[in-house]
């Protein structure tokens, strides 16, 4: 045996021993190498793990580990019926882009059928900012022109999924219209949104836009973005096809039309016709001078008021009472109302608020402009007789002739084009014929009458919209012209200028039913229609309610 060496038994220091290392003898690894900081991601797959390699998995069944595959409409899933039992929905082409497109958005997102893409567009997809830009001013053009939100909502999403958008969401309030797009699950969604400023109402542009929506939506005719947005431009420049003067003179008619539909004669028409058009000349005065609507209506109310007045100061035998009731009637806004009511009842309802504070203050405005005219009256010793309210005037032919050109004169108010207002005039024609019938000579209440006289306008108005592929509106607004309450509303200004609160309040109230009846008469209507028409998905069962009114 060897004996160790000196420097081998030299006791060693302090310094060369530590408590960290390792006896000698003992093998050591070299410690792992630490390498860079990598960001990591919540979806991607933890060490260790190795993704399934068995081919008996389901690769439509996902896992919390797994990478998520995005979704496309061009390579889409196919359609399924989920456990819950809700049928698959087929989409007829034959039937109107209106009630294809409100069917998809009564639906929820995840049952919407895949989209096949109408308009053709570039290898790489369709331009989305283009698209959604579009969309918008599609909806603002509708939207401006008084239309309902639910159709401004329908047109939006059949513009958005022409262009191969499916996964987008229309929102329509009363001034702000918005959409957002989302290309996939796992990608962010794309939002744009214009605000409505400008409002007027011309029918003919609210049918062009319509046109271009139907064109679009047509899986025969190609509109590519740069047409579409060629023909919206032209569709903006168009002049309206009537002239100012051609509006007041409208105006008056309307306003003689009323009074002799509620008991005038030849002075009584004269006298409502040169008060109107007074108040009309007034209005665009004011509006020139950049005034709000609210002393636009103030302003106009007052000259029809104001001859009424006068006439009976000066002892006149005539029905005062018809000259001021046929004035309010060019004034009434009839179509605010009944679209406020309506998006009221088909779920939008901060629109449906937004319009019926507008109609309020416009209802407003002019009761103040009557009342200030009718308290002047009463101290000048204007005989007004609230008592005539009461008598009624029964004259079959002259009352449908009156109703007529009340609806031609409005329809010419209205911009409408002049292939649709010989069908309006005769609708308003037989509106006021039904209402006669039941309340006259049926001795039916006012409100009933009103009702179903409206829901036939409705109904007749629905079925020629979907007949010629437009909107809805030319054929119903100009006819509930005869049926708006001017009566009701004249008789409770009057007593409240005489102190008969009570009594005035009753008639407002009244005047207030009859334009509910109007408004929900004309909606109910336009769903009967429903009942005559080949609705999509008519197959899979009845339209189903949303979950609020099932009791959830």
């Amino acid at each position: 045996m060897t004996e160790p060496d000196a420097e081998d038994r030299k006791p060693q220091s302090d310094e060369a021993r530590s408590a960290f290392v390792p006896p000698s003898g003992v093998v050591t690894q070299a410690p792992p190498v630490e390498e860079e900081s990598s960001t990591t991601s919540e979806f991607a797959l933890p060490k260790g793990y190795g993704a399934p390699q068995t081919p008996a998995a389901d690769p439509a069944e996902g896992s919390a580990f797994s990478t998520p595959r995005t979704y496309s409409y061009r390579d889409a899933p196919p359609a399924f019926t989920p456990p819950a039992g809700i049928p698959r929905v087929s989409l007829t082409k034959d039937a109107p882009w209106q009630d294809r497109m409100r069917t998809m958005l009564r639906m929820p997102v995840a049952d919407r059928p895949v989209p096949e893409t109408v308009q053709k567009t570039e290898d790489e997809g369709p331009a989305v900012p283009r698209v959604l830009d579009l969309t918008l001013r599609v909806g603002e053009l509708l939207l401006a022109g008084g239309e309902g939100a639910e159709d401004v909502d329908a047109a939006m999403f059949a513009v958005c999924r022409s262009y191969g958008l499916d996964r987008c969401e229309p929102n329509v309030t009363f001034t702000l219209l918005s959409i957002s797009y989302q290309p996939s699950l796992v990608d962010d969604p794309v939002t744009a949104s214009r605000t409505v400023r400008r409002r007027g109402t011309d029918y003919t542009r609210l049918a062009a836009v319509y046109q271009l929506v139907d064109d679009i939506s047509d899986d025969e005719t190609e509109v590519s973005l740069e047409e579409a947005y060629r023909r919206l431009a032209e569709i903006r420049r168009n002049r309206h096809p009537y002239s100012g003067w051609v509006l007041t003179l409208a105006t008056g008619l309307l306003a003689g039309a009323a009074s002799v539909l509620v008991g005038g004669d030849v002075i009584v028409f004269v006298a409502a016709v040169v008060g109107a058009m007074l108040g009309d000349r007034l209005a665009w005065l004011c509006a020139g001078r950049g005034l709000p609507e609210f002393y636009q209506f103030t302003v106009a109310a007052m000259p029809a008021a104001a001859i009424g007045a006068a006439l009976t100061i000066a002892h006149v035998d005539v029905r005062a009472s018809a000259v001021i009731t046929g004035g309010l009637f060019a004034l009434l806004p009839g179509r605010a109302l009944v679209a406020g009511v309506q998006d009221g009842l088909t779920g939008y309802y901060i629109t449906a608020s937004a319009r019926l504070l507008e109609v309020m203050y416009f209802y407003v405005g002019i009761v103040i402009g009557v009342l200030v005219i009718l308290y002047f009256g009463v101290t000048l010793g204007a005989q007004l007789n609230p008592d005539a309210a009461l008598l009624s005037t029964n004259r079959p032919l002259w009352q449908i002739g009156a109703s007529m050109l009340l609806t031609l004169a409005f329809a010419v108010l209205l911009q409408q084009e002049r292939s649709t207002v010989l069908v309006v005039t005769l609708n308003g024609g037989v509106a006021w014929s039904v209402y006669g019938a039941m309340h006259y000579a049926g001795d039916i209440s006012p409100v009933a009458s009103t009702a179903v006289a409206a829901g036939l306008v409705g109904l007749f108005g629905q079925l020629m919209s979907r007949y010629r592929f437009a909107s809805a509106l030319p054929y119903t607004t100009a006819a509930i012209g005869p049926l708006l309450p001017g009566s009701a509303t004249y008789f409770g200004l009057l007593a409240i200028a005489q102190n008969d609160v009570d009594q005035g309040l009753v008639q407002l109230s009244k005047a207030a039913a009859l334009a509910m009846a109007i408004a929900i008469g004309m909606n109910l209507g336009s769903e009967i229609s429903r009942l005559f028409l080949r609705l999509p998905g008519a197959a899979a069962g009845a339209r189903r309610a949303a979950k609020r009114t099932r009791g959830f």
